[in-house]
């Protein structure tokens, strides 16, 4: 793609979807892999579409659950829709897997040595714009007098490393230096009585490795949590109904514990 000036065509989605953004709503959503489009000329990134709507290349079933749960809370929802392997828009810029190469072993041709050029397109015009958003919306919830309540929402994989069938946790809670919000929700998680909860797993969140909780929630003070939801039990509708359902009725509560 060697010269060009330009990546997203006048026929590519616009990187962002955003759903009620006028709500006045404690609480804002943002889904940093909700999406598994590609840019036109990037062509099929040199893979299956299968590998494409695998766990390497989109959150399988958060975008559902998120939508869901938006509607359920009235809440403000931001997401990416382009694919984590155009580039990853919760890794910073520069980082090994922000457009990575290979993903749980399988190669993606078109990132192997991408130019610096390139990545700077890729930055430039999904990256960026979709942290814009998030840092407006921001921006914005702070103006109309209550600072938003950030939930970032992502799915993992049920196979994974050493734990080939099924990982043990239906749902992570993952926070960094601030748990002010992720310890009432774990306790709430665990009341519920048919959940192993992970504390910071599958996954843990870091200042190298994380944009979204870093950056946008630790730096600016907000309350937050990111969840991470297995995704075979949110690959349906059915499942995806259930868990924001769930998290509709327990996060309102966490907030308020938080808050007291």
């Amino acid at each position: 793609m060697g010269g060009s000036h330009e990546l997203l065509r006048t026929a590519d989605p616009r990187p962002v979807g955003e759903e009620r953004l006028d709500r006045a709503n404690p609480f804002l959503l943002i889904a940093d892999h909700a999406g598994s489009a590609i840019p036109e000329r990037l062509g099929d990134l040199g893979i299956s579409a299968e590998d494409l709507n695998r766990h390497i290349g989109i959150d399988i079933g958060i975008h559902g659950v998120s939508q869901r749960l938006s509607a359920l809370l009235d809440a403000p929802y931001l997401y990416q829709r382009y694919s984590r392997l155009v580039i990853d828009c919760n890794r910073p810029p520069g980082h090994p897997t922000s457009i990575a190469p290979v993903s749980d072993g399988t190669q993606v041709p078109v990132n192997l040595g991408v130019s610096a050029e390139d990545a700077r397109l890729r930055e430039n015009e999904i990256f960026w714009p979709y942290q814009k958003a998030i840092a407006g919306q921001i921006a914005r919830m702070r103006l109309s007098g209550r600072a938003p309540t950030v939930i970032a929402m992502h799915s993992f994989t049920p196979k994974h490393g050493d734990y080939p069938a099924p990982r043990p946790w239906q749902i992570g809670v993952l926070f960094n230096r601030d748990d002010r919000l992720a310890r009432p929700l774990i306790r709430l998680l665990e009341a519920e009585g048919d959940l192993t909860v992970g504390i910071n797993e599958p996954y843990a969140v870091d200042d190298a490795g994380d944009y979204a909780v870093p950056v946008h929630c630790e730096k600016g003070g907000l309350l937050h949590v990111e969840l991470e939801i297995r995704q075979d039990l949110i690959e349906s509708a059915k499942g995806q109904s259930e868990w924001a359902e769930r998290l509709a009725r327990l996060l309102p509560l966490a907030l308020s514990a938080a808050e007291r």
